[in-house]
């Protein structure tokens, strides 16, 4: 009995040390942003590590990870892309960025969620094509959230469009053929240890 309470309490110990870490890999890619002229939405690295966290982690950890990021955004901690025109704090997830920060937590579930691993070693043409479908549907849920907070902002469906999605597109296929053979060879581990 003593022995599997030690157990349990070492894979929770992990796991919350894997939700902290994913929440940190987030903060980090945030600060790797680019400014894109003709658009209020830089280029970063976040959600292709918001999807990086989802796949690895799965889905309710995955999840848990970016609300923590998000809480720690909303506290005031720096972790969100540096903007000296953007609100601080709780008020960037209204700005115009908002809604892709808040559709993080919904993009690394689905990912985490689509992206189970196989149960043999090796990594099969199954799961990388599954590995690609759970890449483009979480991103396709992260510009969905922007999109949609941005046609709030604008009232336009069309300019939210074509400031929060379409400079996006080239980037987003670079991302996809990044992550889907990392996710594909990592997961597996990552899961098993859990």
């Amino acid at each position: 009995m003593e022995r599997a309470l030690v157990i349990e309490r070492s894979t929770l110990g992990i796991r919350l040390g894997a939700v902290v870490l994913g929440a940190v890999l987030v903060a980090l890619a945030a600060q790797v942003a680019v400014p894109l002229p003709g658009t209020p939405v830089p280029l970063t690295l976040q959600p292709m590590a918001v999807l990086l966290v989802g796949g690895l982690l799965g889905a309710p950890l995955g999840a848990l990870s970016m609300i923590l990021y998000l809480a720690m955004g909303a506290a005031g901690l720096p972790v969100f892309t540096p903007s000296p025109v953007l609100l601080p704090g709780i008020g960037r997830l209204f700005g115009q960025t908002g809604g892709y920060l808040l559709a993080y937590p919904i993009a690394a579930y689905a990912v985490g969620a689509l992206l189970t691993p196989g149960r043999r070693p090796g990594v099969s043409r199954t799961e990388w094509a599954r590995t690609a479908v759970a890449v483009l549907a979480g991103l396709v849920l992260i510009h969905l959230g922007g999109l949609a907070q941005l046609a709030i902002l604008t009232g336009n469906l069309s300019a939210a469009a074509r400031f929060g999605t379409v400079p996006f597109l080239l980037g987003d296929l670079l991302k996809i053929a990044v992550l889907v053979p990392v996710l594909a060879k990592l997961t597996p581990t990552i899961r098993a240890r859990l």
